[in-house]
């Protein structure tokens, strides 16, 4: 799987569904680097995700992932988690959690994921 943004948008996500990503506060210049995913990260959500870490992927410095807020995770998110850290890796950019709630552990160890996912290397 490739990260590199479709040529074609994705659809837009129906109303009243909640989001997988949230951005974080674009105020401080430190931030727009930090990447918050909301607590349903699930397929019918995967292109907002998708949208959001294609946006993260060429970004200088260190990228932060924060998956605090999750409670269910499905293999399509975490497909795109993998991807996403394998790119940033490929580029030798750095990439850290700042927190990844027990679901998202849970469904990486289920699935053998964690190192992949750069977990084992996250705060928890």
């Amino acid at each position: 799987m490739n990260l590199r943004p479709r040529t074609k948008p994705a659809r837009s996500p129906k109303r009243g569904r909640q989001a997988a990503v949230a951005a974080a506060p674009r105020g401080k210049s430190k931030r727009r680097n930090h990447l918050v995913l909301k607590a349903e990260c699930t397929l019918a959500d995967a292109g907002e995700l998708k949208s959001a870490l294609c946006a993260l992927l060429p970004q200088d410095g260190t990228v932060t992932l924060d998956g605090t807020a999750v409670e269910r995770i499905d293999t399509a998110a975490l497909q795109l988690l993998a991807a996403f850290v394998r790119d940033r890796r490929l580029a030798g950019a750095a990439l850290q959690w700042q927190s990844a709630s027990p679901a998202v552990h849970s469904a990486a160890r289920l699935l053998g994921m964690e190192t992949m996912l750069a977990l084992n290397e996250a705060a928890s």
